[in-house]
Formats: structure tokens, C-alpha cells, sequence
């Protein structure tokens, strides 16, 4: 009997062929068709590299995708591979209705469906604006293909009468003082021009530039690449690489399954911790963990932001912008600052451990990037909190709170929607306090909202033009990671699941405790049986998108995925 060889596996153009019922003929066919674009007979036979990018006219933060693409495709060629370059769902905050985290899902489905359904040997994914990022690395997670991140890149902040502007932390502070009345109507129209002068994401440490560090600690960015800013020449110096990176992946394929592992989830939450970063990203990151099959416990992260201090000082918590931060040191800096605390082990696209990667760094810039004897702060920037409110968990930012706020015990002054919201808050006979604590319900995934940034809810005017500047603040929503103020969110169950949340009345008196992690509604049970008799679900949409995501949708403790999505489906 013949010996059995293995059958090697097929690359280029021959990978993922249609299925006619004839292989060969598939080929041919697709080759005919590849010719037609002026593609030589050598060049189909390279392997193949795609570049997924996310650029969009909608997408401000993407408008230098066209040159990042060609830097890629050099990388790729002169490596020896051919780059094929295909566009997904591009998602940009500003642009999209209801809110871009509600696409966020179809965007890792898009993702992962054309990863896995074309001819590629390993891709290239370009993306930045908060929900990109985070959806490439969804999709990518599952479709398992040796894949290289590369981020758009932060804008750089514009100087402006004695000051710096960037989005969006200047944008939130200086709409606040115009509705507190101490800025006119006239400066904050000159104010829109200057706060996003540059291509890029937003230049503070936001969500899109907490999910670049996290790409790179992850290990789906070469150490140093997430933070270059989007007009810096470097920017397409990386790009090549990544390209050239990608072919070298084919030779060597590291898969993500193999990078994204429980402990460089464990590294990536540190390293939100230390950023003070954005609390979406711990959304995000819930998500990608989900689709390798990592579970994030939010009382372990209890655990893990009490031991990690904050070293960066970027806005919303500090004063910094993403420019000195990589000018700083970036993330080697950071990560070196952080090497106790770390796995060691997990590996990135080059395939190389962490403390094999890890060096000294020649320069830091302890403005911005702080050493472990002098903090910003000795703990972590986000913490989770449980309770009758939240029985499966919620998240507050400490780090961009008001200390005096922490433990509080107050009244209810409660908004059912965001209609709701924008119909009562600045009416002169609402009944609220600065004591009070403004809630907001029915905000959650599982609603038409589709869990917006609306969690900074704004304080009543009334209030805003008698100085008061914060206020506890709650819902089932979200936040920008570039706001700022002593906020809880992600309370789960959301309202629209039928959570303690949905039983909250103007006028119940709650007690948040950062110091005990705890939420609590304190009001009677029987009270809040005969509330719930009394409460119903939500009617589902008909169709479409919308229907898939009430159907398939999860809460915040799970990342807000698709639960088909998971790694378990």
C-alpha cells in the first residue's frame, strides 16, 4: 500500500475557492477574472494578503486611509506577497443613528465574514474611530487568520490662545460652561473650528486610543506603532511594516487564537487600569475575549485595578494629549513601568514574548508617562460595583470622578429615555438638587438607543449656571471615554431586560459606595414586586438589524456581543 502525504495547503487565489462542483474550473474562473484587472500570471501566483480598511467620507477619523492602504501594499510587495485591498462597514460616532456602537456587531460580522469567505493568507486591518478597532479585532478572533492591526493613528492637538485643543474632552468642557452660560454663543461657534483641526481619532485617551494600546498589548500591534500620530511620517513607516509583517505571517503563521490568550487579556486589563482609559474599552475587550473563549470577571477586575496604579497623566484625566504620550514613550515606556505586574509569556505578531520585547527606555517623559513611586493615582482608574441595582455588575471611572462623590446616598431623580432626558432636563420646574443622583433608564443595547454615549448626562442648566459642575450620574448606557465626571454605567441587567434598573422611580432613594463596590436601591421588596408585576418587556423591532440585535444581543458583562458570535455561538 502507497504511503499517504499529506495534502499541502492551498494558498494565494486557491484558498476558499467557489464551490461549483469543479475546483479547477473555480480557479480558472477566478484567475480570468483577476486578469481582467491587469494582474500578470506571476503576480496571482504570490500569496495573498488583503487590507480590510474602514474608511468612509462619513469617517473623519479615517480620511488618511487611501495613503496608510499604499503603505501597506508596499510593505506587501516588497516582501513578496500581493496585496488585495477590500472596504467593510465604516463606523464613525458623529455620523451614525442611533449610535455607532449599535453597528458595531455588524461591523466584527462583516469583518469576519470577509476574512473567512475570500482568498487571503493573512491580512492587514485598518481602522481607528472607537468601534473599528475593537470590530477588526472581533472579526478577526474568529475568523483565526494570521492578521496584523494597524490604527489610523491620533490627531494633534491645535494651539489656540494660550491653550490646547483636542477632541473631544475640550469639546465636552468648554459645552458645558456654554450651558452653564459662561461661554457665549459666539465663542463656542469659533470653538467648533479649532477642536479637530487634523486627521486622526480623537487626541486624548479616548476610546480609540485605549483600544490602540490595548491592540498593542494584546500583541496585534508592534510595540509602539498604536500611539504615532496620523499626520506623522512614522504613521506610514508603519504601515509598511505591517504589510511586510503580514507576509512574513504566512511563512510563520501566528493565528490570534494564539495571541489573544487569557493572559494577555489579564495584561490588556492592567494596562486599562494604568491609562485611566476609557470604560468602553472594557466593553470592547469583553467582546474580543469572548470570541477566543476568555471570560472577563468584573470582580476580578476589583482585584486587579486596586493593585494597578494610574501612571498615565493624558485627558480626560489628566492633562496630557496622545502626542506627548507616544513623544513620552509611549507604550514600551508603559509597559516597562508595568513589567511586575504582567504575564511574561504571551506572544504578538512577530512571535516573541513579552520579556523578550520588553527593554528599558532610553527617555521618559515623567510628565505623562509617571514611574510607580509617584502615581497619578495609586489605584486603578475604573472600578466595578455590584448590588440590588446591579446584581451583575456596573462600572464606574474613579480616576475622572469627583472624590467627594464616592459615597453618596440620595435621592432618585429619574429620566425613562432619552426623549425624556431632552424634554425635562433643563426645565426650570424639574425638582432636582445638586444632591440628587440623575438616573437614566431604558438606554441599555437592548433598546432603539442602542446604548449611546449618553451616559453623561448633562446637568440641569439651573443648576449649571450656579456653578455646580458635577453630580452622581447612572444608566444602562455608555459614556465617551474622553468625558469625564462621578458617573456609573453598564448597570446590568439593563432596564429593557427587565433589571432592577426598570423599577427605579423618581424620588427612591440609592447609595453608591466606591469604597464597599457596591449599588443599591433601597427600596421595600414588596414595593418592588408590585413595580414589577406591573412592568413589561419592550416590544421587539419587525426586522432587520435592528431584530437581530434584540434576538441575539448581550449584556455589558458579556461585551455586548451577539451570543452566535461568541466563541461558543
Amino acid at each position: 500500500m502507497a504511503a499517504m502525504t499529506d495534502t499541502p495547503p492551498k494558498r494565494g487565489l486557491a484558498r476558499n475557492t467557489a464551490n461549483y462542483g469543479d475546483k479547477d474550473f473555480a480557479l480558472y474562473l477566478r484567475r480570468s477574472f483577476a486578469k481582467s484587472m491587469g494582474y500578470s500570471q506571476t503576480m496571482l501566483e504570490k500569496p495573498v494578503v488583503g487590507i480590510v480598511d474602514t474608511g468612509s467620507d462619513y469617517n473623519n477619523c479615517h480620511r488618511t486611509v487611501p495613503d496608510l492602504i499604499e503603505a501597506v501594499k508596499r510593505g506587501i510587495l516588497a516582501a513578496g506577497g500581493l496585496p488585495l485591498a477590500f472596504p467593510t462597514v465604516s463606523l464613525c460616532e458623529p455620523s451614525l443613528f442611533p449610535t455607532s456602537m449599535h453597528y458595531r456587531n455588524l461591523a466584527a460580522l462583516d469583518t469576519e465574514a470577509m476574512l473567512t469567505a475570500q482568498p487571503m493568507d493573512a491580512v492587514v486591518m485598518i481602522g481607528g474611530c472607537d468601534k473599528t478597532v475593537p470590530a477588526q479585532l472581533m472579526g478577526a478572533a474568529s475568523a483565526d487568520i494570521p492578521a496584523v492591526q494597524l490604527v489610523t493613528g491620533p490627531m494633534l492637538a491645535t494651539p489656540f490662545q494660550g491653550e490646547r485643543l483636542s477632541a473631544c474632552t475640550d469639546c465636552r468642557r468648554y459645552w458645558a460652561q456654554y450651558r452653564a452660560g459662561t461661554v457665549s454663543q459666539e465663542r463656542i461657534g469659533v470653538l467648533e473650528g479649532r477642536l479637530a483641526t487634523t486627521a486622526g481619532t480623537c487626541g486624548v485617551m479616548g476610546t480609540a486610543s485605549t483600544m490602540a494600546c490595548i491592540g498593542e498589548t494584546l500583541g496585534m500591534i508592534p510595540l509602539g506603532h498604536g500611539s504615532i500620530p496620523a499626520v506623522h511620517a512614522d504613521r506610514l513607516r508603519a504601515a509598511e511594516e505591517a504589510g511586510a509583517r503580514a507576509v512574513w505571517l504566512i511563512e510563520n503563521p501566528i493565528k490570534p487564537s494564539r495571541i489573544m490568550t487569557e493572559h494577555s487579556v489579564e495584561n490588556a486589563l492592567r494596562v486599562l487600569l494604568a491609562l485611566g482609559g476609557s470604560t468602553n474599552a472594557l466593553i470592547h475587550l469583553t467582546a474580543i475575549a469572548g470570541r477566543v473563549g476568555v471570560k472577563i470577571d468584573l470582580r476580578k477586575l476589583n482585584a486587579l485595578s486596586d493593585s494597578t496604579p494610574v501612571l498615565v497623566d493624558l485627558k480626560p484625566t489628566g492633562e496630557g494629549y496622545m502626542e506627548d504620550f507616544h513623544a513620552a514613550g509611549g507604550m514600551p515606556a508603559l509597559l516597562w513601568e508595568l513589567r511586575d505586574l504582567l504575564h511574561m509569556d504571551p506572544i504578538d505578531i512577530t512571535g516573541v514574548p513579552l520579556g523578550e520585547r520588553l527593554v528599558e527606555p532610553a527617555f521618559v517623559d515623567r510628565r505623562y508617562i509617571r514611574e510607580r513611586a509617584k502615581p497619578v493615582s495609586p489605584v486603578g482608574g475604573i472600578v466595578s460595583l455590584f448590588g440590588s441595582l446591579a446584581p451583575r455588575g456596573a462600572i464606574l471611572k474613579r480616576s475622572a470622578a469627583t472624590e467627594s462623590l464616592f459615597e453618596t446616598e440620595a435621592r432618585a431623580v429619574v429620566f425613562d429615555g432619552l426623549e425624556d432626558l431632552a424634554n425635562r432636563i433643563d426645565d426650570p420646574g424639574l425638582d432636582v438638587t445638586a444632591e440628587d443622583i440623575l438616573v437614566l433608564k431604558n438606554a441599555g443595547s437592548l433598546t432603539p438607543a442602542g446604548m449611546p454615549e449618553a451616559g453623561y448626562l448633562p446637568i440641569p442648566s439651573r443648576l449649571a449656571r450656579a456653578g455646580v459642575k458635577d453630580m452622581v450620574r447612572m444608566s444602562d448606557c455608555r459614556m465617551s471615554g474622553t468625558a469625564f465626571g462621578t458617573i456609573v454605567l453598564h448597570i446590568t441587567p439593563e432596564a429593557a431586560a427587565g433589571g432592577p434598573l426598570a423599577l427605579v422611580e423618581s424620588g427612591d432613594r440609592i447609595r453608591l459606595s466606591v469604597k464597599d463596590r457596591s449599588l443599591d436601591l433601597l427600596v421595600p421588596e414588596d414595593e418592588l414586586a408590585r413595580r414589577r408585576a406591573l412592568w413589561s418587556p419592550p416590544a421587539k423591532p419587525k426586522r432587520g438589524w435592528d431584530r437581530l440585535i434584540a434576538d441575539q444581543v448581550l449584556q455589558a458583562d458579556e461585551g455586548c456581543d451577539l451570543a452566535v458570535l461568541r466563541a461558543e455561538g
